[in-house]
């Protein structure tokens, strides 16, 4: 199977009733309104979309309504386990429920340094034979809960046939252009996709093919219009959009970076594309005091218009 990864992959939210159910209506409502401005693909029940904190048959439920509005959009899903045999698992419930592809999250048994190279290949390898989707292996930073791999490692991973891509996701400009550079040197080739969100132009600039980002589900049409200006080498234009749009980010992004999540529930609730903000706990909601800024950003960026006149 071949994925198109090249461009905008928004990291999508999950939606929840007033009991804390996944919200069908709601979510369909979303994706309708977020296809239309251009992604290449879809990442369903990654960190964004709450994909740890959901029980197995939730992920399976949130991505066949996914896959059946998606349509030609092909869906990825993040792959969350603690151990091989349920990475397993769970990669067939995902094809099994339409996902074209898998994100593949670090693990606990990866952590401690140094990380031998045969933990993070094996598990890849596995999931690879039992499942046989394309992969998206994920370098993220340890503060978040990833890894940052070596030369070493990386190039055994991407030496497996399935994995077809790297999230890099250090938030660490010069780690990502060393990350790049170490990439350019494996005899197998595989796409190298940002996670950075907060340089996602700058990610551009210095490489990257594409953006499987969580912030990608925040003025998607504008992230879409400004990959397709770096591809024609548009620099001035593509970074006045990025300009425009940063604060945004950074309002979504800032410091603690957990709460990302929420606030991006709340920029959606204000664009009127969702009715809920509710969180799965232990995530909660945030202060009306944080919900306000993320109210500014949105409204300093343009994007304050009604839910269904983009795209």
């Amino acid at each position: 199977m071949t994925l198109n990864l090249n461009g905008i992959i928004p990291a999508c939210v999950v939606t929840f009733d007033a009991n804390g159910k996944f919200d069908e209506r709601q979510y369909r409502r979303y994706l309708q309104w977020l296809l239309p401005q251009g992604p290449v693909a879809l990442a369903i029940n990654a960190d964004t979309g709450e994909g740890p904190h959901l029980w197995p048959h939730e992920r399976e439920a949130v991505l066949r309504v996914a896959v059946e509005e998606a349509g030609s959009v092909p869906v990825i899903a993040g792959l969350s386990a603690t151990f091989t045999e349920q990475a397993v698992d769970e990669g067939k419930r995902a094809r099994d429920a339409g996902a074209q592809g898998l994100l593949m999250f670090p693990i606990p048994a990866y952590q401690g340094t140094p990380l031998d190279p045969q933990i993070p290949v094996a598990y890849h390898e596995a999931v690879a034979r039992g499942v046989g989707l394309p992969m998206v292996a994920f370098q993220l930073q340890p503060a978040l809960g990833g890894v940052i791999f070596s030369e070493d490692t990386l190039r055994q991973i991407a030496a497996i046939d399935e994995v077809v891509a790297l999230k890099e996701a250090s938030f660490d400009a010069r780690l990502y252009l060393l990350t790049r550079r170490m990439l350019e040197r494996l005899p197998r080739q595989i796409a190298l996709l940002t996670g950075d969100d907060n340089f996602i132009f700058e990610s551009f600039v210095m490489g990257a093919e594409g953006a499987l980002i969580g912030f990608g589900t925040l003025a998607t049409a504008e992230q879409v219009e400004m990959y397709r200006l770096t591809r024609e080498e548009k620099w001035t234009e593509a970074r006045a959009i990025w300009e425009r749009i940063l604060p945004l980010e950074e309002a979504v992004y800032g410091p603690p970076v957990r709460d990302y999540r929420a606030r991006t529930k709340v920029a959606l609730k204000e664009l009127g594309v969702i009715e809920s903000t509710l969180m799965r706990p232990p995530l909660t909601e945030i202060s009306a005091e944080s919900a306000a800024a993320v109210r500014r950003a949105l409204a300093d960026a343009g994007l304050l218009t009604p839910a269904g006149t983009r795209g």
